[in-house]
């Protein structure tokens, strides 16, 4: 039992960090209907400018702070610059653009900060926490999560701004009519959701290293949250993304299945899992099924 307690805390924590990636993905993907594969590389690349930061000398809480406000202004940049101008271009110039944009900061971060493993600090420490069930590190990429989704929740419900982004992603057209910058919102959209892959970056480079690849599978994993919960629902995909966690860590405890599925195969759990809801609910658990007339 208390393994169990332990497997479903440790889930709970990792799924957090996936919550953050799939709400990044779904709020992009509601700007512009499309998936962005660069979003890990985008919160890797924010991530080494924090580790350059507290290198540098500065505070850990005054770089993270820096380096989500770098990663806003970089999101709304990247979609003026290069996604604006291929808004109308068919979906295969848009998936050419993110593969461009993905090796773009792969490289760049390995060529400046190279491609050795480097340890980045956590603020909360790795005390244990609820007799050794989790520690304070884990504690805090969960409080730190959840604060962010409370945020995010009161500013798109309750300020003129945030109703107006909404809008802008439900109907663009309407949107338009009533005087809002469809475009402007896109790009806040795109801000935002840089933003929050940097905090997510920032939670789990303390687990997993920091390193130029450490974001893929945290990609996946967030791929997989969205696609479980549903890419047209933010809250959806929260909840999917906190779930894929868990079951990530209980499926190693199944009879028979268990002790085959090692840490080389969690990865291929994340495709399994993206394919079979595809296969049986496309539109994810909490997500709505858009129909076309025509």
């Amino acid at each position: 039992m208390e393994l169990l307690l332990q497997q479903v805390m440790a889930g709970l924590a990792t799924g957090a960090i996936y919550a953050c990636m799939a709400l990044a993905v779904v709020m992009i993907y509601q700007a512009i209907d499309h998936l962005n594969f660069a979003q890990g590389e985008m919160a890797m690349f924010s991530t080494f400018i924090a580790w350059q930061l507290i290198a540098w000398g500065q505070p850990y809480w005054v770089a993270f702070v820096i380096a989500v406000a770098l990663s806003f202004v970089g999101g709304v940049l990247i979609e003026r610059v290069l996604f604006r101008p291929i808004h109308h271009a068919p979906i295969l110039s848009n998936l050419v653009a993110f593969i461009a944009l993905f090796s773009i900061l792969n490289s760049g971060a390995g060529y400046i900060w190279d491609f050795t493993i480097k340890e980045f600090p956590s603020p909360f420490g790795h005390k244990g926490l609820l007799h050794g069930l989790m520690d304070t590190h884990e504690a805090g990429m969960i409080g730190v999560t959840l604060m962010l989704l409370v945020l995010l929740y009161l500013f798109f419900r309750g300020t003129r701004l945030g109703l107006a982004m909404r809008a802008a992603a439900a109907n663009p057209e309407s949107a338009r009519l009533v005087g809002i910058r469809v475009g402007w919102m896109t790009a806040l959209g795109w801000g935002m959701a840089a933003a929050i892959g940097a905090v997510a970056g920032m939670l789990i480079a303390p687990v997993v290293f920091l390193e130029p690849n450490m974001m893929l599978g945290v990609l996946l994993y967030g791929f997989a949250g969205a696609v479980l919960g549903g890419l047209t629902s933010p809250g959806g995909a929260v909840l999917g993304g906190f779930a894929v966690g868990v079951i990530e860590n209980l499926v190693p405890m199944v009879p028979y299945i268990g002790p085959s599925f090692g840490r080389e195969l969690k990865l291929t759990f994340a495709l399994v899992l993206i394919v079979a809801v595809l296969m049986f609910r496309p539109s994810g658990l909490f997500g709505r099924s858009v129909i076309s007339r025509v």
